[in-house]
């Protein structure tokens, strides 16, 4: 049986054998086919059917899964296709591939290809449409879309069913053991990252002499904290707690791309602060707005979505705006560490504590009343900037790791596409794969 390992793609893909003879296909994609193979329109192979209307106020009952553009929506009491079935996005996430082996409604945002308006394997066709990025082909209008006869004259490889089959059980064996592998790494940084958010949270309510006296800090989430730390209040140690522009300070058509940066909660991840470039504003916009103005040391805060994101700014940073959807915090640097409290607000005591104070009928919604009022252990300057020092020794580690797997991921992802690629356009023949594999079960 052939075992997967993480070479370099050429090699992995040398692991099988290439059929004994080629020819030139004609389509840029496909490359050289096998002499027994030719290429096709679509049209030949299936028939794109358009999908049917289905209000959303009754997809709720039921248990046929209901289909849009980018996947389930909901469900219904009828299906409208055969079991398997191929959803593809018409509208919205236009060419987006979405099989499912059981009965389904796909709505008027899609077409479908089952067996009545197909002449191919679906699970084969499934491979070769992920190759074939209909997501490319788009009509010129107004709203985006993917046109069924432009479509229908892309060009596929025409084997036999025979061959389709084998190539799909191939794919399917092949990508549950890579998606496998992946859903092991991706577990593996799930657990690095309660890790990590364990020790950081430890540190700052615990201190990192295990040996000193405790006390009750009064606060439940804080437990017992050092018997010289203090709690304290957010307005306590802060200078300024202020909310971004909103209603008319600011509106989309005041945005300029690669102008002054933005922050939003979007912007957001880990702690730290990811820009996006179409979200900025020009000079004369950022004067208007100059109260807004960010420098280092503050903390940008989410005011709605999840609870407890924030990021500490850096010099980088210094002179971007804070968002509409954000709150501004700007620490006394005589009685806090910034980088020491927007580590302590991270932590998942922090978010729980907010989530129940937080307000909004629909999503979860901060102030500056609510962010003044969270109690927070704090210890001396010295001892703030000890475990910041220590934390980020400890964190640095846990990421290199993290990125190390996220590494491996990729690597896995773009050896699957590499296979898909390489068995459905011919460049290696795995018709005796299966038979090997049930040989040897």
């Amino acid at each position: 049986m052939t075992q997967i390992e993480l070479t370099p793609t050429a090699s992995l893909i040398g692991k099988w054998k290439p059929y004994s003879a080629y020819k030139d296909s004609g389509v840029e994609w496909l490359g050289k086919i096998p002499a027994h193979w030719n290429a096709v329109c679509l049209k030949y192979l299936a028939r794109l059917n358009y999908g049917d209307s289905l209000p959303a106020d009754v997809r709720q009952v039921g248990e046929v899964p209901v289909f849009g553009s980018n996947g389930p929506v909901g469900f219904h009491s009828q299906p409208n296709t055969l079991r398997p079935v191929l959803i593809i996005g018409r509208k919205g996430s236009f060419g987006k591939i979405n099989y499912s082996d059981q009965p389904c409604f796909a709505i008027d945002t899609t077409y479908y290809i089952d067996a009545r308006n197909s002449r191919s394997d679906l699970r084969w066709l499934f491979y070769a449409l992920l190759l074939l990025r209909l997501d490319a082909i788009s009509e010129d209008s107004a709203i985006p879309g993917l046109s069924r006869e432009l479509a229908h004259y892309q060009r596929l490889p025409s084997i036999s069913l025979p061959e389709q089959r084998a190539i799909a059980a191939f794919l399917d064996r092949e990508t549950v053991r890579i998606n496998a592998l992946i859903e092991k790494k991706e577990r593996l940084i799930e657990l690095l990252q309660e890790k990590r958010a364990a020790i950081i949270s430890h540190a700052v309510t615990k201190g990192l002499d295990p040996t000193v006296p405790m006390k009750d800090s009064g606060v439940e989430w804080l437990g017992e904290i050092p018997a010289h730390w203090e709690v304290k209040r957010v307005r306590d140690i802060t200078e300024l707690l202020q909310t971004g522009p909103f209603g008319s300070q600011l509106h989309s058509s005041d945005y300029s791309p690669y102008g002054i940066p933005v922050i939003n909660p979007s912007h957001l991840k880990d702690g730290h602060i990811y820009p996006d470039w179409d979200c900025a504003v020009n000079e004369e916009t950022y004067s208007r707005l100059v109260r807004h103005e960010l420098r280092k040391g503050d903390i940008v805060f989410a005011r709605r979505g999840q609870m407890g994101r924030c990021a500490l700014v850096t010099e980088k940073e210094a002179g971007w705006l804070c968002g509409t959807g954000s709150l501004l915090m700007r620490p006394r640097i005589t009685l806090s560490v910034p980088s020491f409290l927007s580590k302590v607000l991270s932590t998942n005591g922090v978010r729980d504590w907010l989530l129940l104070e937080s307000v909004g009928s629909t999503m979860d919604n901060l102030n500056t009343s609510i962010l003044s009022r969270i109690p927070l252990p704090i210890p001396i300057l010295s001892e703030q900037q000890a475990i910041v020092s220590y934390l980020d020794s400890q964190t640095a580690k846990i990421d290199a790791l993290i990125s190390r797997i996220q590494e491996g991921i990729e690597k896995l992802k773009e050896y699957s596409t590499a296979l898909i690629s390489a068995a459905v356009t011919g460049k290696i023949d795995v018709r005796g794969e299966i038979s090997m594999q049930g040989s040897e079960m």
